[in-house]
């Protein structure tokens, strides 16, 4: 694919994640926005949705998503659904906000600055939270995706004076059509030419690995079924679960849309009662 088709299909899956998330903006608004960081002076919340009879101090699972947009653009409402839909089952749900080309003429290596920022922030302020730092879920889409898997296996990329002993690996992680391999040939090495051996989540995967739910398309034209198996083949090298699961005609973002929006939240759910997070 040229750069220009490219630019235009990414453009296009944007443009739809905006139209689709629309409806649940309208109808969804989370029950606390925190702010985590303001680099600048411009604030990045945490838009949290909170079970029934939660309290501070509670030590419920917690899953936290970042959106997708190419690094380029997009907004934390893209995940108020999921993060909604767990609420609803009793953990804490959390959709994220992190600077992108759009909003911060930054790039790739502030998202994942970003993303590790976020993560640190909930682990330390769990008890204001009422969450379980042993149970936390990092997820999200598309670049949203690669911001959640970097911020688990890619070392560096660390926000100046924070704590780094703070681990930002998650304890599993919930990823909807990710960008995962950064290498030559695959989406976004152009961005990350001179740094992908180090922001690339595929060439960084150690053990011990989270359990990994990871859904996708099989006509995604950015992230091709082959990529996903070879990374689903590096997790199992590593000793660690990777669950693929393969949507039929699905194409790049389906999983905004009916009715795969529903089969992947349920989906989420059921991977998410495999590991006890919830009933």
């Amino acid at each position: 694919m040229t750069r220009f088709l490219l630019a235009l299909t990414l453009l296009a899956t944007f443009a739809t994640q905006l139209v689709v998330a629309k409806v649940p903006v309208n109808k969804l608004k989370p029950d606390r926005l925190i702010v985590f960081k303001q680099p600048e002076g411009k604030a990045l919340s945490l838009h949290v949705f909170l079970p029934e009879g939660w309290k501070e101090g509670d030590k419920r699972p917690v899953a936290v998503f970042f959106f997708g947009g190419g690094w380029v653009g997009g907004g934390a409402y893209q995940f108020y659904p999921q993060a909604k839909a767990l609420a609803e089952l009793g953990m804490v749900g959390i959709s994220a906000d992190y600077r992108t080309k759009g909003s911060h003429g930054t790039g790739p290596q502030q998202c994942v600055e970003d993303g590790k920022s976020a993560v640190r922030w909930i682990r330390s302020h769990a008890e204001e939270l009422g969450v379980d730092i042993d149970r936390l879920a990092v997820g999200g889409g598309s670049a949203g995706g690669h911001v959640a898997a970097a911020s688990t296996f890619c070392k560096g990329f660390n926000a100046e004076g924070e704590d780094t002993k703070i681990s930002t690996r998650a304890n599993a992680l919930l990823l909807f059509n990710p960008v995962l391999d950064n290498g030559p040939g695959e989406w976004g090495h152009a961005k990350v030419k001179d740094f992908w051996k180090d922001i690339s989540p595929a060439h960084n995967v150690s053990a011990p690995v989270p359990p990994i739910l990871f859904m996708l398309g099989t006509k995604d034209d950015l992230i091709p079924v082959a990529t996903a198996k070879r990374f689903e083949q590096t997790v199992v090298d590593a000793g660690g679960r990777c669950d693929l699961k393969l949507y039929v005609g699905g194409v790049h973002g389906f999983f905004n849309r009916k009715p795969h929006l529903e089969k992947t939240t349920a989906e989420m759910i059921a991977f998410l009662k495999s590991l006890d997070w919830v009933k």
